[in-house]
């Protein structure tokens, strides 16, 4: 697998099913996260997406993560992509729209610090990809990856997403979950609070800080 060398320190690790990709190295070794999702929490989820001209950002998104950012909160997207297992697209699709959406976050002032993918599908087409892993959310392999490489202090993290198996995490440690739901959503985890969107999310600054 190729990779530029405009694209800073992009790299890919394979350990325990688990595929990682880093923008940059990150030097605090206490620092706080916010785990994001992305398709309907950053992105517009039109299923599958993985062609830039249909990567649209959810209203609220950008001003919901510069806000994060303010407070302190390092952004790590955590997804999964199953498209990659059922044949809609290839790893290599995903891994650029991944380049172009880092690079155009960062004009926009936001720092993605890293982001890690499930390609796997237990159904899926393609047989490289058909298994059952323990990166596919909600299994929680991911997160904890991505706290050992990036040094997160997991107690004073936060995770933002649209589905409740985007905050499984929230259920292993003291991670805080925020659910961005339109409609209410009953039997929450203890320390998940459902918001309508990131506007709503950005008026719980005292929850957050």
């Amino acid at each position: 697998m190729a990779f530029r060398r405009d694209f800073a320190v992009f790299c890919v690790v394979l350990c325990v099913d688990i595929f990682f990709h880093r923008q940059m190295k990150v030097e605090d070794a206490n620092m706080k996260a916010v785990f994001l999702d992305r398709d309907g929490t950053i992105n517009v989820d039109y299923h599958f997406v993985h062609r830039v001209e249909d990567f649209e950002y959810v209203p609220g998104a950008i001003e919901g993560l510069r806000f994060l950012q303010n407070l302190g909160y390092v952004p790590v997207i955590v997804t999964n992509q199953s498209g990659i297992a059922r044949g809609f697209f290839r790893e290599k699709d995903f891994e650029e729209l991944t380049k172009w959406m880092v690079q155009d976050l960062k004009k926009q002032g936001i720092a993605i610090a890293g982001v890690y993918y499930c390609p796997h599908l237990p159904e899926g087409k393609v047989k490289k990809y058909r298994k059952s892993c323990d990166c596919r959310k909600p299994r929680t392999a991911l997160f904890w990856k991505a706290a050992s490489e990036l040094k997160i202090d997991m107690d004073h993290s936060i995770a933002v997403g649209d589905t409740l198996r985007d905050l499984s995490i929230c259920q292993e440690c003291g991670v805080k979950g925020f659910l961005l739901s339109e409609t209410e959503v009953s039997d929450l985890p203890e320390n998940v609070t459902c918001v309508k969107n990131w506007m709503e999310l950005m008026k719980c600054r005292k929850m957050i800080e």
